[in-house]
């Protein structure tokens, strides 16, 4: 549905035109529930890993929409040096979820603050780097980018079994037929609406599963929502509800490559969006972006949510429908910052049952490792050492969730940093990259056997040698007549030119 854009003379911008409210609510509605799956499950698995309460998880939800949609009205209406104003939703990134576990994990059941605190900080040090960060994106090609994206995905998939299974270990129904039954009913839901559906039921076929899985469960008797109208229906996000942040180094750091990551993904969304709707994207307008990003990132916490970023399905939603304007977008952040004052909303999403989130899980969690593979495929692994670089990097990166002890017996500042799969892929990831792409001092031209094949290749002159009616046969060159042609590797620059004979070049060979 592509909505016409006015005359020249009165919109400078394709971003800049003004649909009018019913369409600004109407497309601006779309986008919430496009995105609104994404940016609930970051606090749901966060407040889990927590042991916070039903209640507490409430309020993260809240939190995050709130801080989402006030991050959305940053950088689409803009502030002078925030906001690079196109049509960009901003809500809770993926990016920093397995990193925010671990630290939890590392600070002991309910580590909120040590996560508030990196967050903080971290994303201020963004705030700082990013008039130079043009100059070392050359540093995170799609190469480093693409391990860490799928690295993500990976790490969630264990959270992703968890909660199919029932989420609390501790109960006696942990791994139940029942559960299961449901995590695979409700992703089979996913499947069929995906497959069946209109393009719109599509799009939306995860949180439509989990509004079907959620009343089957009613149905079973395995969801209680009696806890849902307890607390206020409306309230303010309170500041500074789980305590004064916490400030860690070890955190800290870990925190800090998510920050650069999603330094890079916002980079690539505004540049991706910029292009869609046919705008000018320059340096400044670029740097407006990563600052309004970095500044929602460190204001959030103050309200108990997370690292902000630009949601790249809803740049995808913004291709398919043709929708330029960056106000439709705005009012979509109006809409989050309303459901953040309605604690009442998070709690409602906080009694979903945990089989149903798990069923919903695996296509979620699946999908941004299938994002990162789509990136890594955009990588060239021909006569150089990026295949290797991929297999130790995500290999690395696994060792975490394979064993999750492997580091315990390592100073806590190490454990910390290198027990999120995503910080152990970022830094193999960046370092390879360094040593074997950028450092190439010492690179052999016959480096392993994990380089692709040299590129079959014959040279001009070679192939002039040739006469017509000559063939191949057993490895050696035949004229029309049946007489052998003799061939050799290296040029011969000694007296005249023998008879017709053919050079060619030898091939690498292809292992595997």
């Amino acid at each position: 549905m592509t909505v016409p854009s006015a005359s020249p003379s009165s919109v400078q911008r394709p971003e800049d035109e003004n649909l009018g409210i019913g369409a600004n609510l109407a497309y601006g509605l779309q986008h919430v529930l496009t995105m609104y799956g994404g940016i609930v499950a970051v606090p749901l698995i966060i407040g889990q890993a927590a042991g916070l309460s039903p209640a507490d998880i409430g309020l993260l939800i809240a939190a995050s929409l709130f801080a989402g949609g006030l991050a959305t009205l940053l950088q689409t209406i803009g502030l002078p040096f925030f906001g690079c104003q196109l049509p960009l939703v901003q809500g809770v990134s993926f990016a920093g979820v397995a990193t925010m576990i671990a630290i939890i994990g590392s600070n002991g059941a309910g580590g909120i603050p040590a996560v508030l605190g990196a967050v903080i900080a971290a994303s201020l040090i963004g705030l700082l780097i990013t008039p130079v960060f043009s100059r070392i994106t050359k540093f995170f090609p799609p190469l480093v980018t693409g391990i860490v994206i799928t690295t993500i995905g990976l790490t969630l998939m264990p959270v992703a079994a968890r909660w199919a299974m029932g989420g609390n270990s501790q109960s006696p129904d942990f791994g139940s037929v029942a559960n299961v039954s449901l995590a695979a009913f409700t992703l089979g839901t996913v499947l069929l609406l995906s497959k069946l559906g209109s393009a719109s039921i599509s799009r939306l076929s995860i949180l439509l599963a989990m509004v079907i899985g959620t009343l089957v469960a009613v149905f079973f008797g395995m969801a209680d929502f009696s806890k849902v109208l307890e607390g206020s229906l409306v309230a303010l996000p309170t500041p500074l509800h789980f305590g004064m942040p916490e400030f860690h180094v070890a955190a800290i750091l870990s925190m800090l490559i998510v920050i650069i990551v999603t330094l890079v993904e916002t980079s690539a969304d505004i540049l991706a969006v910029g292009e869609i709707i046919g705008t000018k994207v320059d340096s400044k307008r670029l740097g407006n972006g990563l600052r309004a990003d970095m500044i929602s990132s460190s204001l959030a916490p103050l309200f108990g949510s997370f690292t902000q970023s630009a949601f790249a399905q809803n740049v995808g939603l913004v291709a398919v429908t043709g929708v330029k304007s960056r106000y439709v977008v705005a009012t979509a952040g109006l809409i989050l910052v309303t459901l953040g004052l309605l604690p009442v909303m998070g709690r409602l999403i906080a009694a979903v049952p945990t089989s149903v989130l798990g069923g919903a899980g695996v296509v979620l969690f699946g999908t941004v490792a299938a994002s990162g593979i789509r990136t890594l495929a955009q990588v060239d692994y021909r006569n150089n050492m990026n295949l290797i670089i991929v297999a130790t990097s995500i290999g690395f990166g696994m060792i975490p969730i394979a064993a999750p002890t492997f580091y315990h017996h390592f100073p806590a500042w190490f454990e910390t940093i290198f027990h999120s799969g995503i910080s152990s892929a970022a830094i193999m990831a960046i370092l390879l990259n360094l040593v074997f792409n950028h450092l190439k001092a010492g690179n052999s031209d016959q480096q392993s056997v994990f380089v692709a094949a040299s590129e079959r290749t014959l040279r001009y002159q070679d192939i002039a040698a040739l006469h017509e009616g000559d063939y191949f046969r057993d490895g050696k060159l035949y004229d029309a007549e049946g007489n052998e042609v003799p061939v050799t590797g290296h040029d011969d620059h000694h007296g005249a030119p023998p008879a017709p004979r053919a050079k060619v070049a030898t091939a690498g060979s292809t292992s595997g």
